[in-house]
Parts: C-alpha cells; sequence; structure tokens
C-alpha cells in the first residue's frame, strides 16, 4: 500500500484529507492501493495468508472479489466463525468494534470506510429523522450490488490519477447502499406499514435477499416469511411497496446482471445465463428480447 506520504504526492497537487489512515496502516506496503477523500476511505488490496486484529473509530465494509476458502474472523473476543469466502462476500463491521480475522488463502478484496458522521448524514437523507443503527448481514452473504461498487473502485484505484471527485461519488454512493440495506431505525415499529406496503425493516430484508439471490430460484412463500404476512397479502404489499411485483423484480435483477456481464465481455453467453438465473442461453435471448428489445449479442455488439 502507499504510505500516506507517498498518497499525497502521487496526487498532487491536490490536497487530500487524511481522516481514516490508521485503517490502512494495517495493510502492508505494496499489498494495495488506497485513497482517503472526506467522504470515507477506500482500498484495493491484495493480500497472501496471514490474519490481522484492528479496531477501527469507521464503519468498515469489506468486499470479496474472488474465493478465497478458509477465512476465520471474530467480532469482539466473542465466538470464531469459519468460513469459505466467495466472490461478491460483503462483511461489515461497526466502527468501534474489534475485529480478528485469519485468511488460509490469497485474499483479493476492496475495502470501504465511512467515518459514522457521514454515515448518519446519508441515514438522514434516506430515512430523515430517527436514530439509525447498522445491522450487519451474516457471515458468508453476497452482495452482488457491492461487488459491482466494488469493482468500479478497484478500476478507478488502477488509474495512474484516480479521480477524487469520482472516487468520492462512489464510496457515497456504496454507503448509502449500506444505509438502504444493512440498517435499522429504533424510532421505527417494525410493523408499521408505508401506505399499505411492507414495513421499512420488512422492506430491506426482502431487498437484500433478492440482491444476494436473484440467481437462484427463490419463492413467494420464502420472501413473505421474511416479512411476517401471507404469500398472496406479500405480493399486494411488496407492489405496493417497489411499485412491480416481485417476478418482475427480480426479473429486472437478473436482466441488469445479464447486461453488466455481457458488455465485460469474458464470459460466453451461455455461461452469462446460467449466472444470471436463466435455464439457459435461449432462455436468456427470449426474455431479453421481450423486455429489453435487444438480443445479449446486441447489447455484446453495442459496449
Amino acid at each position: 500500500m502507499l504510505a500516506r506520504s507517498e498518497v499525497a504526492e502521487r496526487r498532487s497537487p491536490i490536497e487530500w484529507p487524511k481522516a481514516n489512515t490508521h485503517i490502512f496502516d494495517e495493510i502492508p506496503e505494496s499489498k494495495g492501493l488506497c485513497v482517503i477523500t472526506d467522504q470515507g476511505a477506500a482500498a484495493h488490496v491484495v493480500r497472501l495468508p496471514g490474519s490481522h486484529a484492528l479496531k477501527a473509530r469507521e464503519h468498515l465494509a469489506t468486499v470479496m472479489l474472488a474465493p478465497s476458502p478458509g477465512i476465520r474472523v471474530s467480532f469482539d473476543g466473542h465466538v470464531v466463525h469459519e468460513y469459505d469466502g466467495d466472490a461478491g462476500m460483503i462483511s461489515i463491521t461497526p466502527a468501534n468494534t474489534e475485529r480478528n480475522v485469519t485468511w488460509s488463502s490469497t485474499c483479493e478484496k476492496v475495502i470501504v470506510t465511512v467515518p459514522p458522521q457521514r454515515f448518519l448524514e446519508l441515514a438522514a437523507h434516506e430515512f430523515g429523522a430517527g436514530h439509525t443503527v447498522l445491522q450487519p448481514p451474516p457471515l458468508g452473504a453476497i452482495d452482488l450490488r457491492a461487488l459491482y461498487l466494488a469493482e468500479m473502485l478497484k478500476a478507478e484505484l488502477a488509474r495512474k490519477v484516480p479521480n477524487k471527485i469520482y472516487i468520492e461519488s462512489l464510496i457515497t454512493i456504496f454507503g448509502v447502499h449500506i444505509v438502504r440495506n444493512y440498517t435499522g431505525l429504533d424510532t421505527l415499529p417494525s410493523g408499521r406499514k408505508r401506505g399499505g406496503g411492507l414495513s421499512n425493516r420488512s422492506a430491506v430484508r426482502v431487498r437484500e435477499l433478492l440482491e444476494s439471490r436473484f440467481s437462484s430460484k427463490i419463492t413467494v412463500a420464502e420472501l413473505a416469511a421474511v416479512s411476517g404476512l401471507s404469500p398472496r397479502h406479500f405480493i399486494q404489499a411488496f407492489t405496493t411497496t417497489f411499485g412491480e411485483p416481485p417476478h418482475k423484480y427480480v426479473l429486472r435483477l437478473r436482466l441488469n446482471f445479464a447486461e453488466k456481464l455481457l458488455v465485460e465481455n469474458v464470459l460466453s453467453i451461455a455461461e452469462i445465463a446460467h449466472l444470471s438465473g436463466f435455464s439457459d442461453q435461449s432462455h436468456l435471448t427470449v426474455t431479453m428480447s421481450k423486455h429489453r428489445n435487444r438480443t445479449p449479442r446486441q447489447v455484446r455488439q453495442q459496449r
């Protein structure tokens, strides 16, 4: 990683605020690149097997960019959890929480930090008044939208002179994503509905579940159970909240993800169809033609 003096020199003549740098002191030099702004900080890190312990004064989010089996983690010295890391796996550690991690294989990830005050500002814009608290996802949770943002940060960090405004914008978008999907409002009763729709907390949980599992089979009954509603009432409440029924919401997520992979032009169309939740290439082609008025090949050619 670039040392703090090197960060300032590399980005001269721009003055880069120095808040949050202590977190990245944990990353050995040359193992990653970081950018520090007044909105938070971001780093792309590749590390060989090892371990570290830290207690950050910022909220800390980590997104795995590649599989990394054999991870052990504990928080505040409590129970040690063991799991295999997959690409897109997100981990969120609230500020002032001690985090001990050991990884037994090479680990590539993007780290984003958001100061608590900035986090509260983002939450206030999203929810209005009320005390917002972080509700980290279970260990091993996959967040494809966070992965997409992490890949964008990685690409910008790799530039010879990263764009400060662009980096700050990505950190802000990432922060809003965290607020929308991994928080709760202490002052909002869990049963309170928004105009006949899902409660705020149920909406967040359902959206989190769909965005992490849209490529696999998920039933209305499973979604309804998360919300504590019957399947019939859930469909009505979901449609009121999100403006479309569950099946259309999932289809949109699948098509968006497929288009992203098609533009990247790395995988075959058949592979993209499978990863996006379609039964085969033909299924993807028919569905995309119907709902997006273009075929996968046309999307790839128009990139």
